[in-house]
């Protein structure tokens, strides 16, 4: 009997750690920066501030909730250089810049928010102009954080900047995430205090471990 109060011991237990784990944050929402290599996107080494494309390049942002680089969303469509420039002459003393701008998915839009369509662009700006430069000229207004990251395209997402998300997809860290006193409040306590199937796992784990206690007692 104690043996078979032992296994339901830790069969209570490992879910209770189990949802532990899952309670952690799953990712960040932000803008991903990307870089066009033939007809593959490149995740790119650089904030758009320090990169400087050659004329006829293409660069993707992507906005998307990802753990880090290795599992973010890339911008989607296939349209090339060629295409997105068609309509824009080379000019002396300029480039020409593409740009493929995917605001995301329902799923990875802040609470109450709806991405914009996806839209394609060709910037023509200076020789020596950066990625963000290019940006800036098309798809204004941008917003950025104090850290220089850029947190808007178009003035999408409105609020938030790299705001940690949990497994569920609700934001849980404070960056722009709470629209009411309330539900800062709730986030709060959500994040600093145990959850709900927490305490009632705990609970579960308490009971069966004071049952053993009682069992070998009464065999003693």
């Amino acid at each position: 009997m104690t043996r078979r109060l032992t296994l339901l011991f830790l069969a209570a237990l490992l879910p209770l750690l189990a949802g532990a784990g899952q309670a952690q944050a799953a990712g960040y929402r932000y803008w991903s920066f990307w870089e066009r290599d033939g007809s593959a996107w490149t995740y790119a080494t650089v904030g758009p501030s320090m990169s400087r494309p050659a004329d006829g390049d293409v660069v993707g942002f992507r906005f998307s909730v990802s753990e880090d680089s290795g599992d973010a969303a890339k911008p989607r469509g296939a349209s090339g250089f060629d295409t997105i420039c068609a309509k824009t002459p080379a000019e002396d003393g300029t480039k020409r810049v593409a740009l493929v701008i995917d605001f995301g998915t329902p799923a990875d839009a802040p609470s109450g928010a709806q991405p914009p369509a996806g839209r394609t662009v060709c910037a023509q700006v200076a020789q020596d102009a950066t990625t963000a430069e290019a940006l800036a000229s098309v798809a204004e207004p941008l917003r950025y954080d104090s850290n220089a990251l850029l947190c808007a395209i178009a003035g999408y997402p409105a609020k938030g900047c790299g705001e940690q998300v949990a497994a569920g997809g609700k934001e849980s860290a404070a960056t722009g995430a709470a629209d009411t006193e309330e539900e800062a409040s709730a986030q709060d306590d959500g994040g600093s205090g145990p959850s709900v199937g927490l305490i009632a796992g705990a609970a579960v784990v308490v009971v069966l471990g004071a049952a053993a206690v009682w069992q070998v007692r009464r065999r003693a």
